[in-house]
């Protein structure tokens, strides 16, 4: 399983000298299962660059998860060239309304005032789902979906390909206290996180700002560490970004987050734009190839 994250910025884009080294562009993530099968996650505004150079190949088919339907998470499908490209075939995926399906709320976005072309105009052939209850299977994966603590109806993703895991928590706020030394407390994301090799998880704030946001859906950089490392995870890597946040101060976060992981975990990471991760026979953890500049 290959793994690319093409947006790790969280609630708006933050382009700008201050982040052009973890990237300012909001939630993407490209996998790539074992048996070529493609997935995307979430469809921020780092999948228009994903859609770019998905149009240099032959259509076919794409799967896309997406976790809500918050605009930072679905912004990007405007500009997401195989939507827009007869040939492909894109199969959404996303949490469950009582009130309207997935088909009508993405329409929402695309659709006029909010964008100037319906959803109805695109020429792929475009299909949306419920995440069943159950596990499915996506080619040589078996994927999970749980909804998860955040506002609106949301969901957290787990894919197995091959006997490696990788769980996808973009928005969540596992505890809904600033206390860390009650694991009792747990709300969501438990059962989905158990064991995972790798682990996308919301460390949107610090603990300091988090006190004053309790309930927002997010979580703090010290509850991501902890959830993960009560779960049992692997690898964490820090993910959704606040936009307000520098890269030095990324950097100066991952510090604190190093000091509570366990000493059989790996090393954790910060998302960044071009962080590239190989889950698989012979691969340990990942690695960071660069900004996804060059």
């Amino acid at each position: 399983m290959k793994i690319r994250i093409w947006g790790a910025r969280g609630s708006l884009s933050a382009p700008g000298p201050a982040t052009v080294g973890y990237g300012g562009n909001t939630s993407c993530v490209e996998v790539e299962l074992s048996d070529g099968t493609m997935l995307i996650l979430d469809a921020g505004s780092g999948i228009r660059e994903l859609g770019r150079r998905l149009s240099e190949r032959e259509p076919g088919l794409l799967h896309i998860g997406l976790t809500h339907l918050h605009l930072d998470h679905v912004e990007g499908l405007g500009f997401f060239e195989p939507l827009w490209t007869s040939g492909w075939q894109l199969r959404f995926w996303g949490p469950p309304s009582a009130t309207t399906t997935l088909k009508d709320r993405v329409a929402r976005y695309l659709s006029p005032p909010l964008f100037p072309v319906g959803l109805a105009e695109a020429p792929a052939e475009a299909a949306f789902v419920d995440a069943p209850r159950e596990p499915w299977r996506v080619g040589s994966a078996v994927i999970e979906a749980e909804a998860v603590e955040h506002r609106g109806p949301t969901v957290g993703y787990r894919i197995e390909d091959e006997g490696q895991v990788l769980v996808y928590l973009p928005d969540h706020e596992p505890y809904l206290t600033a206390a860390l030394d009650d694991e009792s407390r747990w709300i969501s994301g438990w059962a989905l996180a158990a064991g995972a090799d790798l682990l996308l998880h919301d460390a949107q704030y610090t603990g300091e700002e988090y006190a004053h946001r309790l309930g927002w859906g997010h979580s703090s950089v010290a509850h991501a560490a902890a959830f993960a490392r009560a779960a049992g995870v692997r690898q964490l890597a820090l993910f959704h970004h606040d936009p307000m946040r520098s890269d030095a101060e990324l950097e100066e976060l991952y510090d604190e987050v190093a000091t509570i992981v366990q000493s059989d975990q790996e090393p954790p990471l910060i998302a960044r734009e071009g962080l590239e991760v190989t889950l698989g026979a012979g691969s340990r953890g990942a690695h960071n190839s660069g900004n996804g500049n060059d």
